[in-house]
């Protein structure tokens, strides 16, 4: 089900740095390099696979970016904000 503005703006307030940009859950990683950078989209592709929600994201060398929003749903539930908050988990 998708998440009202509000439950959103909340759920906001505990998650470090994203934003919403386009209707989705945003936001850009930094690393020291590409296979730190791979590594991190390895934990989270696996956790992904599991939850059956998977991200869009670009990787350039040590950048990734992430937008999360479940499709299905028009907009962003709360599928996207564990997924989101596992993101976190991994830093």
């Amino acid at each position: 089900m998708k998440l009202s503005e509000d439950q959103i703006k909340n759920e906001l307030e505990s998650l470090n740095g994203w934003i919403i940009q386009n209707g989705k859950l945003h936001k850009q990683f930094s690393f020291s390099d590409f296979v730190e950078a791979f590594s991190f989209m390895t934990k989270i592709a696996l956790y992904a696979e599991k939850m059956n929600h998977h991200p869009e994201w670009f990787n350039v060398y040590n950048r990734i970016t992430i937008d999360l929003m479940t499709h299905d749903a028009g907009g962003i539930t709360s599928n996207d904000i564990a997924l989101a908050r596992f993101i976190e988990s991994e830093l």
